[in-house]
């Protein structure tokens, strides 16, 4: 039923320490949104690849494990479905199918919900509760001025997505993906790069920013930039144009939590990036030209 994709396969093997452990924070709820996700996900791209006779892709698995793993406890599981077959839709399956695609698909999914149902999507729940709405996101809580735990930032035991997560998990997995080649350092590292110094920026000249060691362990930065930044399909395929690629999302991370009215910046930031990952390497591969000429 499913293509063989070796390098997709050890990124879910990356991802499932930290499925699991949002399914001990929230219990059924993750275990439904996951259940819808994968359902509909892999249902959807079925339905684009049958008439080619094609087998779906293990990519889709990825793309369904990530925009699962970004949903928030609370959501209700229609919009999680219209999401996913939206961002295999149009963010996948009208490309071409896998090694077309200019988006990532999870993003694009996660992207279209938040902004056709802000209200519903944007609820929160403590992890281990099963009472309503429970509490602010650290991100909500760096807007106001307060500083969460970083204990709980760690560990992952905080209000937010389900597997923005455990940053523990989350650094474990990315050591996990270089040992076995599977990601490149240069895009995740300058992604953190470009979020520190630009936040560090707005927070020590008092422009508006939080403080940059917090805010670069709440929210979702390192996940992106661990699972997303890293997806060899949307970003640029030249070395130097990696680096170029993951400052421009840190950046741009930065500015957007800090100056729009979405606390979380990283989707926006990643289709930024997205769009301009040909730009780079096409000016990477023209300057390098340029060079050997002018030798």
């Amino acid at each position: 039923m499913f293509q063989k994709q070796a390098v997709m396969r050890k990124v879910f093997i990356s991802l499932t320490p930290l499925i699991f452990f949002s399914i001990f924070l929230y219990g059924f709820r993750s275990i439904a949104i996951f259940t819808v996700t994968f359902a509909l996900g892999i249902f959807t791209e079925w339905l684009f690849v049958r008439k080619a006779k094609k087998k779906v892709s293990e990519a889709v698995v990825i793309s369904c494990s990530l925009y699962a793993l970004s949903m928030p406890p609370l959501v209700p599981l229609w919009i999680v479905g219209i999401g996913i077959i939206f961002g295999i839709s149009f963010g996948k399956m009208v490309y071409g199918g896998f090694g077309r695609n200019i988006f990532n698909p999870a993003i694009v999914g996660r992207l279209f919900i938040y902004i056709s149902f802000p209200n519903t999507v944007n609820q929160w729940l403590n992890p281990r509760s099963l009472d309503g709405f429970a509490g602010a996101t650290p991100l909500v809580m760096l807007k106001n001025g307060e500083l969460p735990s970083l204990l709980n930032l760690f560990t992952g035991f905080k209000s937010g997505s389900i597997g923005e997560g455990s940053i523990v998990l989350i650094l474990i997995a990315f050591i996990y993906l270089l040992y076995t080649k599977t990601a490149s350092y240069k895009s995740s590292i300058s992604t953190i790069i470009g979020f520190l110094i630009m936040q560090s920026v707005l927070y020590f000249m008092n422009l508006g920013g939080a403080n940059p060691i917090y805010s670069l362990f709440s929210g979702s930065i390192l996940f992106i930039a661990v699972f997303m930044v890293t997806d060899p399909v949307s970003s640029p395929k030249k070395n130097n144009s990696l680096i170029l690629y993951g400052l421009l999302i840190g950046v741009c991370t930065s500015l957007i939590r800090t100056y729009s009215l979405f606390n979380e910046g990283t989707s926006y930031a990643i289709l930024l990036g997205n769009m301009f990952a040909p730009l780079f390497d096409e000016t990477i591969g023209k300057l390098k030209l340029k060079l050997k000429g002018g030798k």
